[in-house]
């Protein structure tokens, strides 16, 4: 789902003139089209954006524990005055962003990859840096002068890059045709050191150990190097990272600078709250949760919406936000899977000449595995006025909800060299069985002692392997915790 950075009234006046102001952490006097009443009303409307697109995680003891930590933070912070905003996020991206005027979330993705309380306070601590030292508004002044368009996604560019870079999110945009400005609006190389350098000091001024700045980012390090072996070992060129790495770049001259920041600060500090932080989490999903559905190989389950689908051999299935997409290997081909929304019509045609719009067509009326089908091959006008071919199936689903199946490809060949496999991907659409609903259950983590006998014997009742438990504990390079030890598991 592409965001639509409304209302642009707002962009519009912000355009007409600019303010000068002073930056609460340089104290320096500077130019910008977003002061600090702009940021708060950009944030809080993007907040529900968000939101809507993500949702909350509900667990009302871990929402407290996360925003009770991130207060803290803030209230050593450069920006006191601001009503800030903490949240988990029901993502299982690893993931941590925030929005002008004091919004700031964390997935739980990325909290299951956390050691310790300590460690989320350095990214939390991070993304207080980019609001204090208002970042998103030095990005949109910049870019004022590239139209609209652009000035609404800087303003808002946090939002995009909250999506990270995932692959159903990804093809759908470009086989739309459609670019994701915000994107061009990433955080210079200058306010991400200056990020680092705000969330130790944040660390520092809370009674944390800045250098655990460094264990973050070192952890973080450690899933590009997993992504990276797992591609090698599959034959595989690796791919850029998404979520938070795909954001927030992650060098090694980086982590160079964070162990140089961090070495400023001497003193001594309390623990690192791993004590705390683990009983926080535990019984926290993992993976894919109940709402969003899950993948379990080459099937994708949605508990909720009663669907299931099957992969071809060799795709994959990528499950974001905005869409469900199943992927062929060279990711020139895929199927989009997208609930209709009730207002685009009753019956299947409706719903065609509706959502489509098409220039012409035809419709072919068929079944999915006892569900209502119809099947459209046609063009229709691009952004442009051009025709463009266009190929999907309506489908009527479980509790009278209609779905789109769309045809995605980057040229004509590709289509035609997977059209198979894509009639294949879609006559797999099904309502759940009763053993599909038995794979559907989400995944959970939990935490235990570290068994004597190692990661081998932890790997027995875990759905990861021990390469994922390793990365999961913070030991991917080597090295295993104490017998006794509290670790994480998932089960």
């Amino acid at each position: 789902m592409r965001y639509s950075f409304a209302p642009l009234a707002l962009a519009v006046a912000l355009l007409a003139g600019c303010a000068m102001v002073d930056n609460p952490v340089t104290g320096l006097r500077e130019r910008t089209v977003m002061d600090e009443s702009s940021e708060i009303a950009q944030g809080k409307e993007a907040n529900e954006q968000v939101l809507a697109e993500y949702g909350a995680y509900q667990n009302p003891k871990l929402q407290a524990y996360v925003n009770e930590l991130g207060q803290r933070l803030a209230r050593n912070s450069h920006r006191t005055q601001l009503e800030w905003h903490f949240m988990v996020l029901d993502s299982p991206e690893i993931n941590a962003f925030a929005l002008p005027g004091g919004y700031v979330y964390v997935t739980r993705g990325i909290m299951a990859y956390m050691e310790s309380e300590a460690d989320l306070a350095g990214v939390i601590g991070h993304e207080i840096g980019h609001v204090t030292a208002r970042h998103a508004s030095q990005r949109a002044t910049r870019q004022q002068t590239a139209g609209l368009g652009v000035l609404a996604a800087s303003i808002l560019g946090a939002v995009l890059e909250s999506q990270g870079i995932s692959g159903a999110g990804q093809l759908a945009s470009d086989l739309s045709q459609s670019v994701a400005a915000g994107y061009i609006a990433s955080y210079s190389r200058e306010q991400e050191s200056q990020a680092d350098a705000l969330g130790a000091e944040y660390l520092a001024r809370t009674g944390y150990n800045p250098k655990r700045m460094v264990d973050v980012i070192e952890a973080l390090k450690d899933q590009e190097r997993f992504a990276s072996d797992t591609a090698r070992a599959a034959g595989q060129t690796p791919r850029q990272p998404g979520g938070w790495l795909s954001s927030h770049p992650s060098n090694d001259q980086r982590l160079r600078d964070i162990v140089q920041i961090a070495d400023q600060y001497g003193g001594t500090y309390g623990d690192d709250g791993r004590a705390r932080y683990l009983p926080a989490i535990n019984g926290m999903a993992f993976g894919e949760g109940r709402e969003q559905g899950v993948t379990r190989g080459r099937n994708f389950y949605h508990e909720p919406l009663g669907f299931a689908l099957t992969a071809p051999a060799g795709w994959k299935i990528d499950n974001s936000a905005s869409a469900l997409t199943l992927i062929n290997a060279d990711r020139k081909a895929g199927l989009v899977v997208k609930i209709v929304p009730p207002q685009s019509g009753a019956t299947h045609d409706e719903i065609i000449r509706n959502v489509v719009k098409p220039k012409e067509g035809r419709v072919d009326r068929l079944a999915i595995n006892g569900l209502s089908a119809t099947h459209f091959i046609g063009t229709r006008a691009d952004q442009q006025g051009q025709l463009q071919p266009l190929e999907l199936t309506v489908v009527s689903g479980p509790s009278n909800r209609n779905y789109v199946l769309a045809y995605a490809s980057a040229d004509a060949l590709s289509l035609q060299r997977a059209h198979a496999q894509l009639q294949e991907a879609q006559s797999s659409f099904r309502a759940l069985t009763a053993a599909d609903r038995v794979a559907a259950r989400p995944w959970a983590l939990k935490t235990e002692p570290f068994p004597r006998g190692g990661f081998a014997q932890l790997v027995q009742h875990s759905t990861l392997t021990i390469p994922e438990l390793r990365l999961l504990n913070g030991v991917y390079g080597g090295g295993d915790p104490k017998p006794g030890q509290l670790v994480k598991v998932i089960e």
